[in-house]
Protein backbone atom coordinates (compact mmCIF):
# COMPACT_ATOMS: atom_id res chain seq x y z
CA UNK A 1 0.00 0.00 0.00
CA UNK A 2 1.21 3.49 -0.76
CA UNK A 3 0.17 7.03 0.13
CA UNK A 4 0.79 10.04 -2.09
CA UNK A 5 0.51 13.62 -0.88
CA UNK A 6 0.17 16.29 -3.56
CA UNK A 7 0.26 20.06 -3.87
CA UNK A 8 -1.35 20.90 -7.19
CA UNK A 9 -0.90 24.02 -9.28
CA UNK A 10 0.38 26.22 -6.45
CA UNK A 11 0.84 29.70 -7.93
CA UNK A 12 3.61 32.00 -6.77
CA UNK A 13 5.34 35.14 -7.93
CA UNK A 14 9.10 34.59 -8.25
CA UNK A 15 12.15 36.01 -9.97
CA UNK A 16 13.62 33.12 -11.96
CA UNK A 17 15.06 33.48 -15.43
CA UNK A 18 18.19 33.59 -17.52
CA UNK A 19 17.95 37.29 -18.34
CA UNK A 20 18.45 40.03 -15.80
CA UNK A 21 15.16 41.52 -16.91
CA UNK A 22 13.30 38.31 -16.00
CA UNK A 23 14.87 38.31 -12.55
CA UNK A 24 14.02 42.00 -12.04
CA UNK A 25 10.39 41.91 -13.18
CA UNK A 26 9.56 38.35 -12.12
CA UNK A 27 6.75 36.14 -13.31
CA UNK A 28 4.00 33.89 -12.05
CA UNK A 29 5.01 30.26 -11.62
CA UNK A 30 2.94 27.19 -10.98
CA UNK A 31 4.26 24.23 -8.97
CA UNK A 32 2.76 20.76 -8.80
CA UNK A 33 4.40 18.31 -6.42
CA UNK A 34 3.52 14.73 -5.50
CA UNK A 35 5.46 12.70 -2.96
CA UNK A 36 5.06 9.03 -2.24
CA UNK A 37 5.41 7.84 1.32
CA UNK A 38 4.29 4.27 2.06
CA UNK A 39 4.91 4.71 5.80
CA UNK A 40 2.34 7.52 5.93
CA UNK A 41 -0.45 4.95 5.64
CA UNK A 42 -0.18 4.69 9.43
CA UNK A 43 -1.13 8.37 9.70
CA UNK A 44 -4.17 7.83 7.52
CA UNK A 45 -5.27 4.83 9.56
CA UNK A 46 -4.77 6.62 12.89
CA UNK A 47 -5.98 10.05 11.74
CA UNK A 48 -2.65 11.40 13.02
CA UNK A 49 -0.84 14.15 11.10
CA UNK A 50 2.41 13.38 12.92
CA UNK A 51 2.55 10.01 11.14
CA UNK A 52 2.10 11.35 7.62
CA UNK A 53 3.42 14.14 5.37
CA UNK A 54 1.72 17.51 5.82
CA UNK A 55 0.84 19.27 2.58
CA UNK A 56 1.11 22.53 4.57
CA UNK A 57 4.77 21.72 5.29
CA UNK A 58 5.35 20.91 1.61
CA UNK A 59 3.72 24.22 0.66
CA UNK A 60 6.06 26.16 2.95
CA UNK A 61 9.07 24.30 1.60
CA UNK A 62 8.03 25.17 -1.98
CA UNK A 63 7.42 28.81 -1.03
CA UNK A 64 10.85 29.03 0.61
CA UNK A 65 12.79 27.61 -2.35
CA UNK A 66 10.79 29.55 -4.94
CA UNK A 67 11.76 32.78 -3.17
CA UNK A 68 15.45 32.24 -4.02
CA UNK A 69 16.10 33.57 -7.56
CA UNK A 70 17.69 31.14 -10.02
CA UNK A 71 18.45 31.25 -13.70
CA UNK A 72 16.84 27.87 -14.39
CA UNK A 73 13.56 26.51 -13.08
CA UNK A 74 15.27 23.12 -13.37
CA UNK A 75 17.61 24.28 -10.61
CA UNK A 76 14.70 25.38 -8.44
CA UNK A 77 13.07 21.95 -8.88
CA UNK A 78 16.38 20.29 -7.98
CA UNK A 79 16.65 22.36 -4.80
CA UNK A 80 13.08 21.51 -3.78
CA UNK A 81 13.79 17.80 -4.26
CA UNK A 82 16.95 18.13 -2.14
CA UNK A 83 15.01 19.78 0.66
CA UNK A 84 12.30 17.12 0.53
CA UNK A 85 14.91 14.35 0.76
CA UNK A 86 16.53 16.14 3.70
CA UNK A 87 13.40 17.26 5.57
CA UNK A 88 11.19 14.22 4.87
CA UNK A 89 13.38 11.09 4.80
CA UNK A 90 10.29 8.83 4.72
CA UNK A 91 9.49 10.09 1.20
CA UNK A 92 10.51 7.36 -1.26
CA UNK A 93 9.79 9.05 -4.57
CA UNK A 94 8.06 11.96 -6.16
CA UNK A 95 7.42 14.19 -9.10
CA UNK A 96 7.68 17.96 -9.40
CA UNK A 97 6.63 20.19 -12.26
CA UNK A 98 7.43 23.89 -12.30
CA UNK A 99 5.80 26.01 -14.98
CA UNK A 100 6.62 29.58 -15.91
CA UNK A 101 3.41 31.23 -17.00
CA UNK A 102 3.77 33.69 -19.90
CA UNK A 103 7.48 33.07 -20.54
CA UNK A 104 9.19 35.82 -22.54
CA UNK A 105 10.17 33.73 -25.55
CA UNK A 106 8.20 35.34 -28.36
CA UNK A 107 5.57 32.62 -28.75
CA UNK A 108 2.03 32.37 -27.44
CA UNK A 109 1.74 29.49 -24.98
CA UNK A 110 0.14 28.64 -21.67
CA UNK A 111 3.47 27.96 -19.96
CA UNK A 112 6.97 26.57 -20.24
CA UNK A 113 7.61 23.73 -17.78
CA UNK A 114 10.13 21.30 -16.40
CA UNK A 115 9.32 18.02 -14.66
CA UNK A 116 11.62 15.86 -12.58
CA UNK A 117 10.67 12.39 -11.34
CA UNK A 118 12.83 10.83 -8.65
CA UNK A 119 12.99 7.51 -6.87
Amino acid sequence: MNLTVSVERMRLFARHGVSGQERRTGNIFEVTLSVSCPGAIAGAAADDLALTISYADLTELIRSEMSVPSQLIEHVAWRIIGRIKSDFPAVESGRITISKLTPPCGAEMAAASVTIDWP
